[in-house]
């Protein structure tokens, strides 16, 4: 059972000098079967918001359409856009009564928050349910101790928005190199006070003609 549930990856998240910039690979795997190929790691929740996603995948499907949901009532009954910082928390009680409740298959959820209201933020949602609000940068998921390697050495305060997507590009590539659970390709998000958007996509082809 534990096997067949594992799950790997690699997420990134870089705070730039006007943007948050999200990154992942496209790979899903249980135990050492890649299960899916091209998967969509980084999630947009609304115009201002996106997260990426490790863990568990029918717990992440759930999370996110939860706080989809969620953010969306919150909005109609307050006549306001929630700030990333509350919508960051509302996401964090969310997994932290999921990981507690009582399952044959544990609710795992690693999410990396990405979001602009009067500023940027990043928040680091882990999966017992802590959060932590970063000024510089943070990677999850079974790739993340290569990701950290570029990104310890290379990360340098007030980036452009360049620099930073260029980053999160190689400490996700330095992941794909090393870490089996981690690869197929590259998703790339900008999330700035204009709203969110692409930035990079990449896949990896290696499949013989």
């Amino acid at each position: 059972m534990e096997k067949v549930l594992k799950t790997g990856t690699t997420t990134v998240g870089v705070v730039c000098k006007d943007c948050i910039i999200l990154g992942a690979d496209k790979r899903a795997t249980a135990g050492h079967f890649i299960a899916n190929k091209d998967v969509d790691k980084v999630q947009i929740i609304n115009d201002y918001l996106a997260v990426t996603t490790a863990g568990t995948v029918s717990d992440i499907q759930l999370m996110v359409k939860l706080i989809k949901a969620e953010l969306k009532l919150k909005e109609l009954r307050t006549k306001k856009q929630p700030t990333v910082e509350e919508s960051a928390n509302l996401l964090s009680s969310m997994v932290y009564a999921n990981i507690r409740k009582m399952s044959m298959i544990p609710g795992v959820s690693h999410f990396l928050i990405g979001g602009y209201d009067t500023d940027k933020h990043l928040f680091d949602l882990y999966p017992d349910g802590s959060i932590a609000e970063l000024n510089d940068f943070v990677s999850s998921g079974s790739g993340s101790m290569m990701a950290y390697g570029v990104l310890e050495t290379k990360f340098k305060a007030g980036m452009s928005e360049e620099e930073g997507v260029n980053l999160v590009i190689q400490s996700l590539n330095a992941a794909i190199q090393r870490d089996s659970a981690s690869g197929e390709g590259v998703d790339v998000f900008v999330i700035e006070k204009k709203g969110i958007r692409k930035a990079f996509h990449k896949m990896l082809n290696t499949r013989i003609q």
